[in-house]
């Protein structure tokens, strides 16, 4: 019995050699793949396949981040477009409104002057004078620079000086123009001439 246990613990060594040198053949023995690839040229296709996967995905980025560029292109060309529009209406519409304003004023000077004599010729100057100013208003338009006012750079463009003892210094002493303004937005200067200016 001592024999076949020693014969059997060689079988057995035999079989267990055997075994992790089939082992050892496995893990050495190069896959059908990379068959005749060393470890590094191993590595390198894979980092290459990596490399290749993330030229892909950066590629796929690039083309989503082009085409909402040109998306967004468009949208501000659109905006572009619609707004030099809105103000070209705004435009036309308050050139239309002012116009329009001053039409009447242009009707009564036609009128004026079928008048013959000079009475009537008076009274409807008087009337389109009055007529002109209304309409100013209605446009928010303002005149400024009257005499015995105090001179202001900013509002009006001294022409002339005189000397008047009557006047104070730097007063408008007589307006050869009058000033027109829509808010602060001058749109004409006064002409004035301008007494005792220092």
């Amino acid at each position: 019995m001592n024999k076949n246990m020693t014969d059997n613990a060689e079988k057995e060594q035999k079989n267990s050699s055997a075994k992790a040198e089939n082992e050892s053949d496995v893990k050495n023995k190069p896959d059908e793949k990379n068959k005749g690839k060393s470890n590094d040229e191993n590595k390198k296709d894979s980092e290459d396949k990596k490399t290749a996967n993330e030229i892909e995905n950066l590629k796929k980025e690039l083309e989503e981040t082009k085409n909402k560029y040109l998306v967004m292109l468009a949208e501000y060309d659109n905006f572009r477009k619609r707004s030099q529009k809105e103000r070209e209406g705004t435009y036309s519409e308050a050139y239309a409104d002012a116009i329009k304003t001053l039409l009447p004023v242009f009707d009564n000077i036609e009128r004026a002057n079928s008048f013959t004599d000079s009475k009537g010729i008076a009274e409807g100057l008087a009337m389109i004078l009055n007529q002109f100013t209304a309409s100013l208003g209605k446009l928010g338009i303002e005149e400024f620079g009257k005499a015995g006012e105090n001179f202001d750079p900013n509002i009006h463009n001294a022409i002339m000086n005189v000397t008047d003892e009557t006047l104070g210094e730097n007063v408008i002493a007589e307006v050869l123009q009058k000033g027109y303004k829509r808010g602060d937005k001058i749109i004409r200067f006064a002409m004035v001439k301008v007494a005792n200016c220092g």
